[in-house]
């Protein structure tokens, strides 16, 4: 039976270099396009080894890879992380679950380094325990406008962290992409159990009319800047706050903010 891979990479070319030598090396190869398309192939594994860009749109790839290490905690479930900009980002990831951090460069030089790495674990030579995490495809040093990027972000995640408040960021198809940990504090729920699931589905079959209402009208009525209701689950409270989330003039899907209340 051909060994199964999977690769989750927003970069089609990429994408496309490593089906092409996966294949080669006999691999069924599975695709997707970014962290949310790559919950849903999930679910159609389990797959001998992972590529996952660290940097997506809507679910990045270090919550990716968190839930993926957690769904196949039982099997030898190889993770390899990809991005162009692992040399800036070292001291964040130490304590990710990929088991090696490849750096992106030129094609030619990646393949090399890419099949090298694919022999050694197919030949049981290599280990996370054994051998460096971090391989790069070259002479690589830190780029400043690319740090200062990864700086600005990580700045912005805190602020909204800090606020207090339970944030869910939801997409156009009402599903979830992601979550501040005080919104996970409040669901009692891990990433796991709520990126990429309906955000009605959150929530108790009664309240959920209501939320459904909430969510059309502000998109419905673009004068309508939010929408405040109160829910009772779990035998607690909370008022969501509902606005749509707008880039430029284009509409992305929703922001929920939640408090919880005394009811």
């Amino acid at each position: 039976m051909p060994r199964r891979a999977l690769v989750v990479d927003n970069d089609f070319f990429f994408v496309d270099f490593l089906e092409k030598l996966l294949q080669k090396r006999g691999y069924r190869v599975t695709k997707a396009y970014d962290g949310k398309e790559g919950l849903l192939e999930l679910e159609n594994g389990p797959f001998d080894i992972l590529f996952a860009d660290l940097i997506m749109p809507k679910i990045d790839g270090l919550q990716f890879i968190r839930i993926a290490r957690r769904k196949y905690s039982d099997l030898n479930f190889r993770i390899v992380a990809v991005s162009g900009s692992v040399i800036e980002q070292l001291d964040e990831l130490s304590d990710t679950e990929a088991d090696w951090f490849v750096a992106k460069g030129p094609f030619e030089q990646m393949e090399m380094q890419i099949n090298d790495l694919l022999d050694q674990m197919e030949s049981g030579g290599i280990s996370r325990k054994d051998a460096s995490r971090f391989l790069d495809s070259g002479v690589l040093y830190p780029r400043q406008v690319t740090g200062e990027l990864i700086e600005t972000l990580n700045f912005q995640k805190a602020v909204i962290e800090s606020i207090g408040l339970g944030v869910l960021v939801v997409d156009k198809d009402a599903r979830v992409i992601n979550a501040t940990s005080r919104a996970l504090e409040i669901l009692n729920a891990s990433p796991g159990d709520i990126l990429n699931k309906h955000i009605v589905s959150l929530f108790p079959l009664e309240e959920r009319p209501y939320l459904t209402d909430a969510l059309k009208a502000v998109a419905r009525n673009l004068g309508l800047r939010k929408v405040c209701l109160n829910i009772v689950f779990d035998a607690k409270g909370a008022r969501l706050t509902i606005s749509l989330l707008k880039l430029g003039k284009t509409i992305a899907g929703w922001i929920v903010a939640m408090e919880e209340t005394n009811q």
